[in-house]
């Protein structure tokens, strides 16, 4: 960068300026979270940090454990991150055994004293089919945007009990989240009206859409992954299982993660011999800005868009 003279007052100015812009922002490395003396919300999961972050607005800092595009039955995180966790004002995690690399760390920041919201404790939980995952509680309730609203609602009274925290932010935020999330829900009823009773079956790389199902009235044929996680392999005779199913429910259309692989899926559509859709939808995590669902809302209109195309 070219120096300017100090006499040059519009030079200055100009960096005065931006200094102040960089201060205000954070945009730069020289500007860190340490200088940020907000309340600090430490939030396990992308899904949960966004709608974390709209309900708070700038009433707290907010940091998101889980990358873009990210595994939450497998992501980790660093020591550093794991002690901050201890002096956070607020953790909000998923539980209902989702984050599955991040037991111990909850643990501890609990045990020393941290607050914590699960937002699984705050919804109607529904449990994997016996043959699914031996009727252990389902965790992707975010699937339903109905329960998400429960979530919003146990949020905001976490948030509103931190000490310095802007309480009328917070309400205020969640007010205009729970308005998004009504209209979401609406949205997605129409949309998946227009799908005839018998082709609404679902098949995806693993069981995420129990929630979806349930609210929305989709019948859950299977999934190519048994249980519900990720970390799971399947069988031989698994695959040769869900084949039969498909062609029984004529299913046409099968469903994987973006954020996985989807080689046993294209396997799966190989086995059952017929003319079979590998459709990809967003369903753990967000993406990047420029990846397709950087937010829970974007996320669930385009699944809904993409679930009604590849079933209609």
């Amino acid at each position: 960068m070219t120096r300017r003279r100090p006499a040059h007052r519009p030079a200055r100015r100009a960096r005065a300026a931006l200094a102040a812009l960089l201060a205000t922002t954070g945009a730069l490395a020289g500007c860190t979270a340490e200088s940020d003396d907000r309340p600090h919300v430490m939030v396990t999961t992308n899904i949960l940090g966004d709608v974390t972050s709209e309900v708070v607005g700038d009433a707290a800092r907010v940091t998101t454990l889980m990358k873009p595009d990210a595994d939450p039955h497998s992501f980790e995180i660093s020591a550093r991150q794991a002690g901050e966790l201890r002096d956070a004002d607020l953790v909000v995690s998923n539980g209902l055994g989702l984050e599955e690399g991040l037991v111990q760390h909850l643990d501890r920041a609990a045990e020393a004293g941290a607050p914590v919201l699960v937002a699984g404790d705050h919804v109607d939980v529904v449990a994997y089919s016996e043959e699914a995952a031996g009727g252990a509680p389902d965790p992707h309730f975010w699937t339903d945007p109905a329960r998400m609203v429960d979530v919003v609602d146990a949020l905001e009274e976490a948030l509103v009990e931190i000490d310095g925290i802007d309480a009328a932010t917070v309400r205020e935020g969640a007010d205009a989240y729970r308005a998004e999330l009504a209209t979401l829900d609406e949205a997605m009823g129409g949309a998946f009206a227009s799908i005839p009773d018998a082709q609404r079956s679902l098949v995806t790389n693993h069981h995420v859409f129990g929630y979806l199902a349930q609210r929305f009235d989709f019948e859950l044929v299977g999934a190519v992954i048994p249980g519900g996680t990720t970390l799971a392999s399947p069988s031989a005779a698994d695959l040769e299982g869900l084949a039969s199913s498909i062609e029984d429910a004529g299913v046409r259309t099968i469903f994987a993660e973006s954020s996985q692989p989807d080689q046993l899926v294209r396997v799966l559509a190989d086995e059952v011999g017929i003319d079979v859709e590998v459709v990809e939808l967003y369903t753990e995590s967000l993406t990047d800005r420029d990846g397709g669902a950087p937010t829970y809302l974007e996320m669930q209109r385009a699944n809904t868009e993409r679930i009604t195309d590849g079933l209609s």
